[in-house]
């Protein structure tokens, strides 16, 4: 990206790389820990089944704390939270390397998930750098791209590295998990000597109720999603829990439209520019978070079912490699789409690769090169929209609240992801008892999971139509001067 000098605030070559480098170690801690987990469930003496439990416990945190930690950067600067995630990362990483219970590892596991707020609060923190100069939301594209970039990059490495790292110590748990908490430590020190901070504007005020309400409505939906997902739709319980937790939103909506300076400004909210983002992030996490395990799945299935490719696990990591590497591309591709046409052009094109990616497996799911090109077109999507829709929320936001609109592209995916996992979940499980193998679901419940898929995307790509023509274009930061209120002294 270019690199603009002799100016305050301004986006350079050095940011941005030190910036890369914390992306790099999130998508090793993504990608390092999937090669282990046969030998995590021995050497914590669990079940297969048990492991859900981690990633649920870090949806859960993760779907939670980005909106907090986010504002809390628009007030007192990016850098410091993201000093402060980065050393809470650190710490539950270190611990999990020396726990070797399930309680004790599963409170480890949801804490290192502190890390999710890294690309939020590094989108927020290059856009205010360099609000001043008049190009911010083109540079913040362009950097997004690189960060997108460095992670999944950083999930490759990962991926590849934590199996034979573990083999090369001679299976010694402990040890192998001590590398990631050593990528961390490392990358605390290159934020705190390497990365500038922003400028956050003084004399906010933390809306602490209206944050207290919002955690309690995310706790109570992601948790329902989370039991249906363990428990089953017979569960009629879950219902409850998620139907209270939107119905929670009713009275923290209208207390929130009182405050000065709430915890979410819902006038920003339901601007033009700034919903349809929000909505997208909710519907493509359904795909980028939701979809993997039911595509390794499938890949690995046997043909006697009918369908399936009979893949093994080394055979699987090919085509996994394959879609990062897509994404990787779709990440690098999109500024210079956006400066071709429009950002808003660019956002609508992304999506509909997704959708097609993932609706060409309806009629295209026979060969390993069929699913191999859907998974290539559906990840070149993917790899853009992941670093484009917070960039976007960035653009669309006004001074003192761009952590917070990047922080919420990152919980609506979460969300989303979470409402994929139970349905997938409850859709591959009903067809299993028409499947020849024990282990295998029908092709049904796998069309179904695509079609949502990308039916959901589709849905996505309409709603970016309704955004106007001009958003998240390089503007005057003047220019958003009108859209809040002054925050009370």
């Amino acid at each position: 990206m270019s690199v603009v000098r002799g100016r305050a605030g301004a986006i350079t070559f050095a940011l941005v790389g030190y910036l890369f480098l914390v992306e790099l170690v999130s998508g090793i801690l993504q990608g390092f820990y999937v090669p282990l987990i046969p030998d995590l469930v021995e050497h914590l003496g669990i079940r297969d089944a048990d492991f859900n439990w981690f990633e649920a416990a870090q949806l859960l945190l993760s779907a939670i704390v980005v909106p907090f930690l986010a504002k809390l950067g628009d007030m007192y600067g990016h850098k410091k939270i993201l000093l402060v995630s980065t050393a809470l990362t650190a710490a539950a990483t270190w611990a999990l390397a020396f726990t070797g219970d399930f309680t004790t590892f599963l409170i480890a596991w949801a804490l290192q998930g502190f890390y999710v707020v890294w690309l939020p609060l590094e989108v927020a923190l290059i856009f205010d750098r360099g609000r001043a100069t008049g190009t911010a939301a083109s540079q913040t594209r362009r950097a997004a791209g690189y960060l997108v970039v460095a992670l999944e990059a950083g999930a490759i490495l990962g991926a590849l590295g934590g199996g034979r790292i573990f083999v090369a110590l001679g299976g010694d748990v402990q040890t192998t998990l001590m590398v990631p908490a050593i990528a961390v430590t490392l990358v605390f020190f290159a934020i705190a000597f390497g990365v500038p901070e922003s400028t956050p504007i003084p004399g906010r005020r933390l809306d602490f109720v209206g944050f207290v309400v919002l955690t309690l409505g995310l706790l109570l939906i992601t948790s329902g999603l989370t039991f249906l997902r363990i428990n089953g739709p017979g569960a009629w319980w879950v219902y409850l829990l998620m139907a209270a937790g939107v119905l929670v939103f009713v009275p923290w909506g209208r207390f929130e439209l009182r405050q000065k300076d709430p915890a979410i400004d819902l006038r920003v909210l339901r601007q033009p520019s700034m919903w349809p983002i929000q909505l997208t992030a909710g519907l493509v996490g359904i795909s980028i978070l939701g979809a993997q395990a039911p595509l390794s799945t499938f890949a690995g299935t046997d043909p006697e079912n009918g369908f399936g490719l009979g893949l093994d696990a080394s055979e699987i990591s090919y085509i996994i490699g394959a879609y990062l590497v897509s994404m990787i591309i779709g990440a690098l591709i999109f500024p210079a789409l956006s400066r071709w046409t429009s950002p808003r052009i660019a956002l609508i094109v992304a999506t509909f690769f997704v959708a097609v990616g993932y609706l060409l497996f309806l009629p295209n799911h026979t060969t390993v090169v069929g699913v191999f090109i859907n998974m290539a077109i559906a990840g070149l999507g993917s790899g853009a929209l992941v670093g484009a829709l917070p960039a976007a929320a960035a653009a669309a936001a006004p001074r003192g609240q761009t952590g917070v609109a990047t922080g919420l592209t990152n919980t609506t995916k979460t969300i989303g992801g979470s409402f994929a996992s139970a349905v997938f979940a409850i859709v591959l499980t009903a067809g299993a008892a028409s499947a020849i193998s024990e282990t295998a679901s029908s092709l049904t419940g796998y069309l179904t999971v695509f079609a949502i898929c990308g039916g959901a995307a589709v849905v996505a790509a309409v709603l970016l139509f309704l955004v106007p023509k001009l958003a998240f274009a390089d503007v005057d930061v003047d220019e958003y001067a009108g859209y809040v209120d002054e925050p009370e002294s």
